[in-house]
């Protein structure tokens, strides 16, 4: 066994941070056996040399310099949780080109400048490893990666917040407005101070970026992903949904069609017999369709601390492993250069609620709308009478383009006071 250890430097000492340095000095003797090799903390770094830290490592580890850190010459393998495009991006192509391997759960710096990365690790000859980038402990990017390289898939469908799934479900359990359920989601530290990058929809929507790219062998960035967040779910919406069998969620979708892919993250009622309504509060679960292996499901906790600390130390076996054995694992696999699809050309269905005037030929003026948009029409139904008319309209599949041409025409016509609502319909067919 080889007696000299692997150096690690960890950059970032904070909730994942913190889990990553406790595991590897509890665990480094079962490590060692899985490496090969000891591996070692050679450094750690922090914004704050004097903030508290509970944590049974030697505090001469701790530095502010992280670009010292990631440039020294004994450093095997650098791991990163800080988070943010820089200075994440600066020190790991700083750290490869001094020829240490990384392991990052940076999901908003690969999806927006992975291809960087991705070339740095190829020029250097070093490794790149990101499982905790996505779904937290959840193994999902590896069997994409790895498992299904010998297959083709068309399709992953997911919930892979879950911030924005406690809050829809407790919007769909106790009938609590968004802002109410944001509350208790915060209070419970489900979400941040600031959950804008979560109730938002940038968090998922990175998350598809890097899902997509891996799935369809395609550089897809976040700019390449539709995105729409919750703040707009209204309990209204939520009621509308249970009285058709169904539950809101926030998905991320990425689909191949032909030669071109798509990817989007948006609110959508699923029905409650489909597998993803049956996850609730904070847990992640995606669905993975490929030709061969059919439908695969992925689930459990897609965040905290301990969740993601295990994807990491998943990736620095693995890397280490390598290190030991002079080989490389899988770079970035993007030859099939698909054609990435905008919004308006991808075939969904939507759930519109109207508020219109209680009067003789109200359906026919709306149904001419749907028709001269080319927009067929599933279900209609109205709900109450007189100035509190509403119809509730679910179409059937077309062009997003065309649905949402549909409804602004419909904000124009004289006898709808009001659109209330628009959501997307997914998973009548299953997943």
């Amino acid at each position: 066994m080889r007696t000299r250890p692997l150096n690690v430097a960890l950059l970032g000492c904070g909730v994942v941070g913190s889990e990553v340095a406790r595991i590897m000095t509890t665990n480094a003797e079962d490590l060692e056996q899985r490496i090969g090799a000891p591996i070692r903390l050679a450094g750690i770094a922090v914004r704050r040399l004097n903030k508290q830290r509970d944590l049974p490592v030697d505090a001469s580890l701790f530095t502010t310099d992280a670009h010292e850190l990631v440039a020294r010459g004994d450093i095997d393998v650098v791991v990163e949780v800080i988070g943010g495009i820089e200075p994440a991006r600066s020190l790991l192509l700083k750290a490869m080109e001094n020829g240490a391997s990384v392991v990052t759960a940076n999901k908003a710096l690969l999806a927006e400048d992975g291809a960087t990365l991705h070339a740095a690790a190829e020029k250097h000859g070093v490794d790149l490893y990101f499982e905790a980038s996505v779904a937290g402990a959840i193994p999902l990017l590896r069997p994409l990666r790895e498992s299904l390289a010998g297959d083709k898939v068309h399709r992953v469908l997911g919930i892979v917040n879950g911030t924005t799934n406690y809050i829809l479900t407790r919007m769909d359990e106790t009938g609590a407005g968004f802002e109410e359920a944001l509350e208790e989601a915060t209070a419970l530290g489900y979400a941040e101070a600031d959950p804008t990058a979560d109730i938002e929809g940038f968090d998922a929507a990175a998350k598809a970026a890097i899902l997509a790219g891996l799935a369809f062998h395609t550089r897809v960035t976040a700019a390449d992903v539709h995105r729409e967040g919750i703040t707009e779910v209204t309990a209204a919406d939520v009621a509308s949904a249970k009285d058709m069998g169904c539950v809101v969620k926030l998905l991320a979708i990425c689909e191949r069609d032909g030669d071109a892919v798509s990817a989007r993250v948006h609110p959508a009622m699923i029905p409650r017999t489909h597998p993803l309504a049956s996850v609730r509060e904070a847990f992640n679960a995606v669905f993975v369709e490929s030709e061969a292996a059919g439908q695969l499901m992925f689930y459990g906790r897609g965040a905290g601390g301990a969740p993601t600390a295990s994807a990491v130390l998943g990736d620095l076996v693995a890397v280490c492993r390598n290190k030991l054995q002079n080989a490389k694992g899988p770079g970035e696999s993007a030859y099939a250069q698909l054609r990435v699809k905008p919004m308006g050309e991808i075939v969904t269905r939507y759930h519109i609620s109207l508020d219109v005037a209680d009067k003789p030929g109200v359906l026919a003026q709306v149904a001419n709308v749907f028709a001269e948009h080319g927009v067929s029409i599933q279900v209609v139904r109205q709900e109450g009478r007189g100035e509190d008319a509403q119809l509730v309209i679910v179409t059937h599949t077309a062009p997003d383009a065309a649905l949402a041409a549909t409804v602004n025409e419909l904000r124009r016509q004289d006898v709808v006071r009001e659109v209330t609502s628009t959501m997307r319909v997914e998973g009548e067919s299953g997943a």
